[in-house]
């Protein structure tokens, strides 16, 4: 994994978002969402070093190049969004790592990663289950309102490793995870779900929500 500094904004002690694409697409869809909503702007740039694959164009051949991007708006970075994460478990890593050394250089205050959470059980209104790196944090957020994860599970890729750095870091993070039943398609209600219970977590408005409406509208359609 290579890594490209394009700024260096000036932050004191932001909230940081960091996720990617998993099931249903829900981190992609949060991330996305919360870039266009404040107007992020990109400041650094990670890029793989070893795709495992190439683009066949018509008969041409070409090298992919895919990246991860960071970026801040007023007291808050965002990291990742649409695309994939690394098929390569030492980018994945090497990314993790990174994301964290960003949250130290800029005193963030807290990490969120937000991801999907599959249940077999009906929905109809998408649930946000939430998972803590210490247990006196998941006893606040209980004690809040907030609904978290019982039992024991195991969260793969970066929306669920990255918890597991910023603990080792003593970083204080929460991780978002909206129920659905189809992990294939993109999950429009439970990203709405956790958008807005990151604003009742983080006191910020993300922005309006209707087209989530909409496009989780529209693929129940496209099911039935």
């Amino acid at each position: 994994m290579k890594f490209y500094e394009k700024s260096v904004p000036s932050l004191d002690k932001p909230l940081m978002i960091a996720a990617m694409p998993d099931m249903g697409n829900v981190g992609g869809i949060v991330i996305d969402f919360i870039n266009r909503h404040t107007n992020a702007c990109s400041f650094r740039i990670a890029r793989t070093a070893y795709p495992d694959y190439v683009i066949n164009d018509n008969g041409n051949i070409h090298t992919p190049q895919e990246e991860w991007i960071y970026r801040h708006s007023e007291g808050l970075i965002t990291f990742g969004g649409t695309g994939a994460q690394p098929r390569d478990g030492s980018e994945l890593h090497s990314m993790c790592h990174d994301v964290i050394e960003i949250a130290r250089r800029h005193s963030a205050a807290f990490i969120y990663t937000v991801g999907g959470f599959h249940t077999e059980k009906p929905i109809s209104s998408p649930r946000t289950l939430i998972a803590a790196t210490t247990q006196d944090l998941t006893e606040q957020i209980r004690k809040a309102g907030f609904e978290s994860h019982r039992g024991v599970s195991i969260i793969r890729g970066f929306n669920g490793i990255i918890l597991g750095y910023a603990k080792a870091a003593n970083i204080r993070g929460l991780g978002l995870y909206g129920e659905l039943n189809d992990p294939s398609r993109p999950q429009y209600g439970a990203a709405k779900s956790i958008i807005r219970t990151l604003e009742r977590l983080t006191y910020r408005k993300f922005g309006d929500t209707s087209r989530l409406d909409t496009l989780s509208q529209q693929h129940r359609k496209d099911r039935s």
